[in-house]
């Protein structure tokens, strides 16, 4: 056995048809100079077991689509995965995800190949998206031994990005949602908060094009902008 095979991340063992889907994922794509209309973008939200991102699991995921300018209801994906061995923090009295519902629920490689495909070469967004793409991350690693390259956009950073007039600041969904009066429908359930973020992303949206930020190059470039000023030094 060579020095480096000892280096190397230990698969997880899929079969066949598990291998072909996994090549078959396609690729993403950069965020280009066309219209945010036309843009395909994927919303979703994680339901996990805990916060510690090093040893909490993804229980569910929810996800929507918007495309051209609206929520396409046709385009939804909701999954809960089997966990095992999973021990359920305080989250639980949130999201309802008790032990017969995980214990029910979608082998977690069928699970999050079907996401991938889901997703297809779509940026994803999410509120406070850190998170949520860590704990992705490490659930795309550790069942499938696949590394996640998506543009990931941080919906909890456009907002006060295009939004200045707002006195929110490092604000929860619930306050952008109560600010803006939308009707959102059950929260604390991935699907839903997916759903809610979508909505306020829709508001975020118009928003940008009304301020002269008319592609989705354009407005990740304006982000890390806004982000760069923030975390400079004031003297």
């Amino acid at each position: 056995m060579s020095l480096f095979s000892w280096l190397r991340t230990k698969k997880p063992g899929l079969d066949g048809a598990q291998l072909k889907r996994m090549e078959q994922l396609r690729k993403p794509t950069a965020l280009g100079g066309g219209s945010l209309r036309d843009q395909r973008w994927v919303v979703l939200d994680l339901e996990t077991s805990g916060l510690n991102l090093n040893r909490d699991q993804v229980l569910s995921i929810g996800a929507v689509v918007i495309e051209d300018g609206a929520v396409d209801f046709s385009q939804l994906f909701e999954r809960t995965l089997q966990r095992a061995e999973t021990k359920l923090s305080p989250s639980v009295l949130i999201h309802g995800l008790g032990p017969s519902a995980i214990a029910a629920g979608s082998d977690p490689v069928e699970a999050l190949l079907d996401f991938m495909e889901f997703v297809g070469d779509s940026p994803l967004l999410a509120f406070h998206a850190p998170f949520d793409q860590h704990m992705l991350c490490r659930a795309l690693k550790d069942s499938l031994g696949h590394r996640l390259t998506h543009t990931f956009l941080d919906v909890a950073e456009i907002a006060p990005l295009l939004c200045p007039d707002v006195p929110l600041r490092e604000a929860g969904l619930d306050d952008w949602v109560n600010h803006f009066n939308l009707h959102v429908g059950e929260r604390h359930h991935a699907s839903a908060d997916a759903l809610a973020t979508a909505e306020l992303m829709l508001i975020l949206l118009n928003r940008a094009r009304q301020q002269h930020i008319d592609s989705p190059q354009a407005l990740q470039e304006r982000l890390s902008q806004w982000k760069r000023r923030r975390q400079a030094p004031s003297f």
